[in-house]
């Protein structure tokens, strides 16, 4: 007979507990968590997904360390402010779980630096982690990789616990929608939780592409300069509709029908 769980994680219901806006964001940030443990971009309990608190300056949601992307609900989530206070987290009972450092350091930065940003996603999928160690960076071989001509590059320096790294992070952000870090993973950041979804969805996509076409051993095939640049505008915020408006209630959906426990 199967022992019983020593620590069952039982977290009761958030809603009702907090403004509808701030509901519906940890709805879509819930979902965010399974969507990446489903596309096989997760690393178990590590890295992390925040979402800025709708009409509470200075606060976002992120993952409690130590849950799998997979069981992760609205109500799991944690909120913390710019200077890591935890403002409300739910009963973890005897697992009593956190924030990660390293999270707080990423996502608090980008929140503060870019106040349009509502959602920041951060990977260690195998392929970012690979095309992260690469001299060349992500080359502009397919049209999604084009997406990405103008991506940023952060300089490995140590796993990301010193705040003093937090101003490098967002030089090499910009105003960018995506971020390699070097021999590390990849970043996104969103005016939604849709749009940063559907900007690493296509960053995943673009890196495991390159790595496929580099492992055939045999010349690869360049665009045109002017070509890369026409398509890299065609992709961005000013040219056409925000990422994530057609595509979001659509990936709701397909949770919906696989699992709708994000929603508790």
């Amino acid at each position: 007979m199967t022992a019983p769980d020593p620590h069952p994680l039982q977290i009761p219901s958030l809603r009702g507990q907090c403004s509808e806006a701030e509901w519906q964001a940890r709805v879509d940030l819930a979902a965010c968590y399974r969507l990446i443990a489903h596309y096989g971009m997760a690393d178990m309990m590590a890295n992390h997904i925040s979402a800025r608190v709708p009409g509470e300056d200075g606060a976002f949601l992120i993952n409690a360390y130590g849950m799998m992307y997979e069981e992760i609900t609205a109500s799991s989530l944690i909120k913390v402010d710019h200077e890591g206070n935890v403002l409300s987290k739910p009963d973890f009972g005897a697992l009593d779980y956190g924030v990660n450092q390293a999270g707080y350091v990423i996502h608090s930065a980008v929140h503060a630096a870019r106040p349009e940003v509502d959602c920041v996603i951060h990977t260690h999928s195998w392929a970012s982690m690979a095309v992260s160690s690469l001299a060349c960076g992500l080359l502009p071989l397919t049209q999604t990789a084009m997406r990405f001509l103008k991506i940023g590059y952060h300089d490995y320096q140590g796993v990301v616990l010193n705040l003093d790294e937090q101003e490098s992070i967002i030089r090499d952000l910009g105003q960018g929608e995506a971020l390699i870090l070097r021999n590390h993973g990849a970043m996104t950041v969103g005016r939604s939780v849709g749009e940063a979804f559907n900007w690493m969805h296509r960053l995943e996509l673009a890196c495991r592409a390159q790595l496929a076409a580099m492992a055939c051993n045999t010349p690869l095939a360049a665009v045109a300069p002017a070509v890369l640049e026409e398509t890299w505008n065609n992709y961005q915020p000013g040219t056409r509709r925000p990422y994530g408006l057609m595509e979001w209630p659509a990936l709701l959906r397909k949770l919906d029908r696989m699992d709708p426990g994000y929603r508790l």
